[in-house]
């Protein structure tokens, strides 16, 4: 019994090693794959064949050297199936249809309101989500499993969102009622490492192999990819950057604790900057944007006026750059990533913030973990998440050998 599990571990195993050397060099000829993987040629073709029959790959033809002698090459199948992709926002739904090779086929937004309850939240995410099974299903593609971004703490091996401050939830047990709801393979990870996940497939860090991920919406989050895996820590809660302490007689933050990163750094810190030192400053470029209301101020009217050239609105902004580059730094000189990547609601004013973020931590992080580092803007912004949802379910099959039968 043990040689035969055995032999199916190292048989999963060497599929996904095809499968992942497709999706990065395809089309490939299969010796190419077999020197490619290291795998002898039997075992290369025998995959290749049952990857054939399960319409996971395909065959494309191209003229050979030899005259009359077309040859085949194989690539990723973008019909062998897709993947449904769910950010679940605080107060928006955001979902996308993948096909197998990646490529996104439909895509759907809807506003939300956490002040609706966890249980009509979740009936609705149901309805959406079956939607989205049967679009995919119009497509004539069969459905691979369901990805789920969430803006909290999550148990990854149990797919358990433990807690979401924002949304106020606890201990909710989002891979099982999915599970059970739709009889698919599903995925629940933690948001930011979803759209971690969606800059190694699709986005700014394609191909790096180690970099982080920090992203400020209306928390801050992060996720860290470590030799192309996402670190997740001991339990699942790793890169929790925006509940590092900032001041530990600051701000009550959401998490139930004072002085987190999360109260300095992103759009609700640079809106209430604003408010306490914008008063009815007549000549604000800001407040005539908004009529005079301040109850219509935002981020992206202060990034506008910011660019314009508001004073108020610019030190408001430099100061979240500050201590954004002051948790880089720390990051930088903790990781030594290759490559940081700058993403969510920020990005608005990336124009201002990146250039700021690099000379603070040019400044405050070893030089020595500065070498190669590159700071980046993502590449898909605020629709990041929602790819890497995707990526979640792919990156099953593409990747790991414990998914596929």
């Amino acid at each position: 019994m043990s040689s035969t599990a055995d032999q199916n571990l190292v048989r999963k195993h060497n599929t996904a090693l095809v499968i992942d050397y497709l999706r990065r060099k395809a089309p490939v000829s299969r010796a190419e794959v077999a020197v490619g993987t290291g795998l002898n040629r039997s075992t290369v073709s025998s995959i290749i064949n049952e990857l054939l029959d399960d319409n996971l790959i395909a065959e494309t033809t191209y003229q050979s050297d030899r005259i009359g002698r077309p040859g085949l090459e194989l690539v990723l199948n973008p019909n062998g199936g897709f993947a449904v992709g769910h950010e679940f926002g605080v107060d928006f739904h955001s979902l996308i249809i993948a096909d197998f090779a990646g490529n996104p086929r439909w895509r759907f937004t809807e506003k939300s309101d956490p002040s609706y309850g966890q249980e009509k939240i979740i009936k609705r995410a149901f309805e959406l989500d079956e939607m989205a099974v049967e679009e995919g299903k119009k497509m004539d593609m069969r459905p691979l499993g369901i990805g789920i971004g969430v803006p909290g703490l999550v148990d990854s091996q149990r797919g358990e969102l433990m807690l979401a401050p924002n949304l106020g939830w606890k201990e909710v047990p989002m891979c099982r009622l999915w599970s059970e709801h739709f009889k698919l393979p599903v995925f629940v990870d933690n948001e930011a490492n979803a759209a971690a996940m969606g800059e190694y497939y699709f986005g700014a860090a394609k191909g790096v192999d180690n970099f982080v991920y920090i992203s400020a919406a209306i928390g801050l989050g992060s996720g860290i990819v470590i030799n192309g895996k996402l670190f997740r820590g001991n339990n699942g809660f790793a890169a929790e950057v925006g509940h590092m302490t900032y001041d530990p007689e600051g701000e009550l933050c959401n998490c139930g604790r004072r002085g987190c990163y999360e109260t300095v750094i992103g759009p609700r810190a640079v809106v209430k900057s604003v408010k306490e030192k914008m008063n009815d400053n007549s000549d604000s470029i800001l407040l005539k944007a908004v009529d005079h209301d301040m109850d219509k101020i935002t981020f992206e009217a202060v990034a506008d006026a910011a660019a314009e050239g508001d004073e108020i609105c610019l030190s408001a902004l430099k100061e979240v750059g500050f201590n954004l580059g002051i948790v880089i730094s720390n990051i930088v000189n903790v990781m030594n990533p290759k490559m940081v990547v700058l993403g969510g609601v920020l990005n608005y004013a990336s124009d201002i913030l990146v250039p700021l973020v690099k000379e603070v931590v040019s400044s405050y992080s070893l030089e020595l973990s500065q070498r190669e580092l590159q700071i980046v803007e993502s590449k898909h912004g605020q629709d990041t998440c929602v790819l890497g949802t995707t990526a979640l379910v792919l990156d099953s099959i593409w990747k790991e050998p414990g998914f596929l039968t």
